[in-house]
């Protein structure tokens, strides 16, 4: 048969059973193959497995924010604070506890220096203690005797006059109006290093005054109750008017008195010590306090005695 008589045959069609030919059975589609059971298969081919596909591995998964280091995630984890009840309890406990303590170590600390005092120290600081108690003693009685000769004496006007001049002598000792004399001790004070402030020695006229000083000269201007010390350019001012150092205090009082106090466990002495200064005590039995001051009439007080 040549190739005119052939029948074509296209994609859709088969030959048919007039023709000869024993038709092909399709075999049944696999489970595993892509086709379908409407998919033609070709004559006399078997069919193929198909290749499984190779599942890819998965890719490492990127990190979605920045790396933290072990400080920022300590940090994250106290701030913002989680606070419970029972840690606001125990937190307020712990701060009356700790005020409790500070106020305790506070008011004892105010005794470590006496604490910490050599026995000759504290013995040295009773017998001032015992000068002070014996001094008032000594003025209560000295009063109670003026009043009793006021009392008893025949000329009462006599004795009153006298113990009044008595008075406006000690009152103008006091006021820095008249000169005194008398024995006492003298305290240089020695600043190379320009270390000494007024409140150093306004604390040493305090000291002087409790030991029992009656009259105070510094340098060249007269202490009395209203006297104020203030910091200045190269001195210090005392009542406004410039000292520089050495400062030269001339105490009048009693010597066994008024140098202990200066040199117990830290006073005067030691403080200025500390502030590289130099403080030497010398007794004398005659100190003259001659610096005076302008007794000034007061613009309004008047004397309420009639």
């Amino acid at each position: 048969m040549s190739s005119e008589d052939t029948p074509e045959q296209g994609p859709d069609r088969t030959p048919g059973p007039g023709a000869g030919s024993t038709p092909s059975v399709p075999e049944p589609p696999r489970a595993d193959t892509p086709e379908g059971p409407d998919t033609p298969k070709a004559p006399g081919t078997s069919p193929q497995i198909p290749p499984v596909p190779e599942t890819p591995a998965p890719a490492p998964q990127e990190p979605s924010g920045p790396q933290l280091t072990g400080r920022q995630r300590l940090a994250a984890g106290l701030w913002p604070p989680r606070v419970t009840r029972a840690q606001l309890i125990v937190a307020l406990l712990l701060f009356v506890l700790g005020l409790g303590l500070a106020i305790q170590v506070r008011s004892t600390s105010d005794n470590s220096a006496l604490r910490g005092a050599r026995q000759e120290d504290l013995v040295r600081i009773l017998d001032e203690l015992d000068s002070r108690t014996k001094r008032l003693e000594d003025e209560k009685q000295r009063l109670e005797g003026q009043r009793t000769e006021l009392e008893t004496s025949s000329n009462q006007a006599a004795e009153a006059r006298k113990q009044t001049l008595e008075k406006e002598r000690q009152l103008g000792i006091l006021a820095g109006t008249v000169a005194a004399q008398g024995p006492g001790i003298t305290l240089t004070i020695t600043d190379s290093k320009k270390a000494v402030e007024a409140d150093k020695l306004l604390d040493t006229i305090q000291e002087l005054r409790a030991a029992g000083a009656e009259a105070i000269q510094v340098n060249d201007v007269r202490v009395v109750a209203n006297t104020y010390f203030s910091d200045a350019d190269g001195g210090i001012e005392v009542d406004g008017r410039k000292v520089t150092a050495p400062y030269v205090f001339k105490v009048i009082g009693k010597p066994q008195d008024l140098e202990p106090a200066l040199n117990i466990p830290g006073g005067v002495v030691q403080t200025l010590e500390k502030e590289q200064a130099t403080a030497t005590v010398v007794r004398s039995e005659k100190i003259v306090v001659d610096a005076l001051r302008p007794a000034k009439r007061p613009d309004y007080a008047r004397s309420s005695s009639r």
